[in-house]
């Protein structure tokens, strides 16, 4: 069964699915080879997922293809889904590990080809930032360096444990700890 999922539309466009009455009873039908229902499931999450994506790459493209994979890996791996939680909080989870997953490859790729053995910082955003004290916290977690805006993505937004957090990344608990206060520093210096 093939499973072809388009780029992500604009918030205005309408859901054409069906809609069920309850997430459980849509899984299944998704579960049960279902595309009209699993497309749902997409509609349902992908503002969600994609904002992740974003959070902790802060890349838009990035973001997008990682997004389009962690749908494609939820197809995948749908018939795993046990129910045991909201099929949100599952793909959430997903996601998490698609783009630490993603980021590590390419981390590995980097190393060989460069020799770099920690993470590169991302510079700082060039605009000026714009109005507003959401805008500012976005660009200045944006501007933040990769290892320290990931888990201040995880912890302090998505609001994983720092054991939880260090065993995703493969990292000491105490790294991440580092991280963290790292990122809330260099956040506290850039919106003062």
């Amino acid at each position: 069964m093939t499973l072809t999922i388009g780029p992500m539309p604009a918030k205005t466009e309408r859901t054409t699915a069906p809609v069920w009455n309850d997430e459980a009873e849509c899984v299944r039908r998704a579960q049960a080879g279902d595309t009209r229902a699993f497309e749902f499931l997409y509609r349902e999450n992908r503002g969600r997922v994609y904002a992740l994506c974003l959070r902790m790459t802060a890349n838009p493209g990035l973001a997008d293809e990682l997004a389009q994979e962690a749908f494609v890996r939820a197809w995948e791996k749908l018939d795993g889904f046990r129910g045991e939680s909201k099929f949100s909080t599952w793909l959430h989870r997903l996601t998490v590990n698609v783009v630490l997953g993603a980021l590590r490859q390419r981390n590995r790729r980097q190393n060989r080809e460069t020799g770099v053995e920690e993470f590169e910082a991302l510079p700082a955003a060039e605009a000026a930032a714009p109005a507003g004290l959401r805008a500012d916290l976005e660009a200045a977690i944006q501007s933040l360096p990769e290892g320290a805006r990931r888990v201040f993505v995880l912890h302090d937004i998505e609001g994983y444990r720092h054991e939880d957090i260090a065993e995703m990344m493969g990292t000491a608990t105490g790294t991440c700890k580092a991280q963290l206060h790292r990122a809330r520093k260099l956040l506290r210096e850039r919106l003062s």
